[in-house]
């Protein structure tokens, strides 16, 4: 008996102690519905042997008659079966339901800032349902196993005992050789459960992140990574579909040796004083009723029993460990050449930039042409989803433009193969990418080549994270991402963008989350950063402390100061929460001209 067995065996008498009524109710139904299995070879042999070969038409006739009303009772009986199998099924499911949100819920209340268990979802959706149907699955097929052969076997026994010799070793020899695959079958599918698990986790970690992992240039490592899970859960189907294809050796002994051990014995049944109806009898138990039924009880205990054992193992009992979400080691490469940009930081030149989501999508940009200088602070304004983001991931590279062209320090933005983007410009989006490690390691991730401590001390300090790494421990304590929260996680993706070699650095609304004096602290810290800085705002104070803003309003774009743009752009004053009706309207077209000058 497995460890699962052993701690579940408790519960599920529990379970069916508190359903005695509902289980009697149920072996009742079953009994009636069985009574056409004892007469569908009972009364065929009679109908042959004492009426049609006798000469009496009439008494086959009767007999025949007698098997299809039984036939008749045993299908009305299943409409008790199956409301019988709902009452005793639909609870072991929302108890199953109840459980999984208790535990969830229990886990985020106790520890509120750790991410989401995204196994939680294949839980409470996939696995609950998988069990329900497995166990209504067992409980179907096990009754009708258990009284088709007792009404087989007591009309092999009326027949001819003889009969019992015959079809019973192979039968029991086909059960034996399924029994024995169970418990590797039962371990087989719990790896695939647990490679399942992993492999949501895993993807959820990554979509999380999604962006970081682009813009910081980890795609190989992290689509390695993702390869690995994969991997392993294609070696885990692969080692069920083995079980399974012994399983199939085991029904096939099971169900097409009795038969043709019967065939080949046939003429000395005869010879033994057994009449042909007898004969014909037994071979109607084993094709309509003991046969199908046992093929139909093994199929249910090679599949939905272990899938139902190892599913309410898992549900039962606490979640597995999440898998690290820290990026592999990594490999060695051949260096990536570096791109040189001008020591104040580099020129950003977008010409005719067009792009849409889709080709038939209305274009989010549309012919727009910006110019930042080098050194530049620019501020990015609009309404939610007019293409803010969209337009700073133009600027990174992570998207391509269907029109137009974006180039960075002269150079086109979308790098050729073997150079180092994150040597060039970091972008740092709304939801910041942290990983398990230590607070040294999350630091460095820009900086290959490292830094020192006095280095990692005045980037915290600049951006404001020298609270938290006190806090933490310094710089060489672990790091949990999931005690983190979302503000303490930008700051250390802004001490990482701070400390990083990149002389573009672009923040997606990489403040949101901090309150309106860490925003202003770290926003004047990469303002005092040699480079060029492009800063999507959702403060308007982040706005009064650029050299221009960008202000996107669909169908066009204005460009200025916050005085210029005070008179020029009625969003920009309804932005502000100042608006002046009686100030000039001038429509201005996409196309945004640079008027900087040093």
């Amino acid at each position: 008996m497995t460890t699962a067995t052993t701690r579940l065996l408790p519960r599920a008498r529990r379970f069916l102690r508190r359903r005695t009524r509902v289980l009697l109710l149920l072996a009742g139904w079953s009994l009636l519905e069985s009574a056409h299995t004892f007469l569908g070879g009972y009364g065929l042999a009679k109908a042959l042997d004492q009426g049609f070969l006798a000469g009496h038409t009439g008494v086959g006739l009767v007999w025949l008659g007698v098997t299809a009303l039984a036939v008749i009772v045993g299908g009305l009986a299943g409409r008790g079966v199956f409301r019988g199998l709902a009452d005793l099924v639909e609870p072991l499911r929302d108890g199953l339901v109840r459980q999984v949100v208790a535990r969830s819920l229990t886990h985020a209340v106790a520890q509120p800032a750790r991410a989401a268990d995204s196994a939680v979802v294949s839980r409470l959706t996939n696995q609950t349902e998988i069990a329900r149907d497995s166990f209504a699955g067992l409980v179907l097929v096990a009754r009708s196993f258990v009284f088709t052969a007792a009404g087989a076997v007591l009309g092999l026994l009326s027949l001819a005992p003889q009969l019992l010799l015959i079809v019973v070793p192979p039968l029991a020899a086909g059960l034996l050789l399924f029994l024995a695959t169970l418990r590797p079958m039962a371990a087989r599918q719990r790896a695939f459960l647990q490679a399942d698990e992993d492999l949501a986790t895993q993807f959820g970690a990554v979509a999380e992140g999604l962006r970081d992992v682009v813009a910081c240039g980890a795609q190989q490592r992290t689509a390695d990574r993702a390869y690995g899970v994969i991997e392993d859960e294609a070696r885990a189907a692969r080692q069920l579909a083995r079980w399974a294809a012994v399983r199939c050796l085991a029904l096939g002994l099971a169900g097409q040796l009795p038969i043709l051990l019967l065939l080949v014995t046939a003429p000395w049944l005869l010879r033994q004083g057994l009449t042909p109806g007898a004969v014909l009898g037994a071979l109607a138990y084993l094709t309509q009723s003991l046969l199908p039924a046992l093929h139909t009880l093994m199929n249910a205990l090679g599949s939905a029993g272990t899938r139902l054992l190892v599913v309410l193992d898992r549900l039962t009992t606490g979640p597995a460990p999440q898998p690290s979400t820290a990026p592999p080691p990594a490999t060695t490469q051949e260096p990536a050449p570096h791109v040189p940009a001008p020591p104040d930081g580099p020129r950003v030149e977008l010409r005719a930039v067009t792009f849409a989501y889709g080709p038939a999508a209305r274009p989010v940009l549309h012919d727009l042409d910006l110019t930042v200088e080098p050194g530049e602070h620019l501020v990015v304004v609009g309404p939610s989803g007019i293409g803010k983001s969209t337009l700073t991931a133009l600027v990174a590279g992570l998207l391509a433009p269907a029109h137009g062209e974006i180039r960075v320090a002269g150079r086109p933005v979308r790098a050729p193969v073997g150079t180092d983007p994150s040597l060039l410009r970091v972008l740092i989006p709304q939801q910041a990418y942290v990983f398990s490690g230590t607070v040294r390691e999350n630091l460095l991730y820009l900086r290959p080549d490292g830094a020192s401590t006095a280095a990692l001390e005045a980037a915290s300090d600049a951006v404001g994270l020298d609270a938290l790494v006190r806090r933490l421990g310094g710089f060489d304590a672990p790091l949990d991402p999931g005690t983190l929260s979302q503000g303490e996680r930008q700051l250390i993706a802004l001490g990482r963008a701070h400390l990083s070699p990149a002389p573009l650095v672009l923040l997606d609304e990489a403040t949101c989350h901090l309150d309106p004096a860490a925003e202003m602290r770290a926003e004047r810290a990469f303002a005092e950063r040699p480079g060029t800085l492009i800063v999507v705002a959702h403060r308007i104070t982040s706005a009064r402390r650029a050299d221009r803003i960008l202000v996107l309003d669909g169908n066009r774009a204005t460009c200025g100061t916050h005085d210029e743009l005070f008179e020029r752009s009625p969003l920009y004053r309804d932005l502000a929460g100042s608006w002046q009706p009686d100030a000039p309207e001038r429509e201005e077209n996409l196309t945004v001209k640079s008027r900087f000058s040093v």
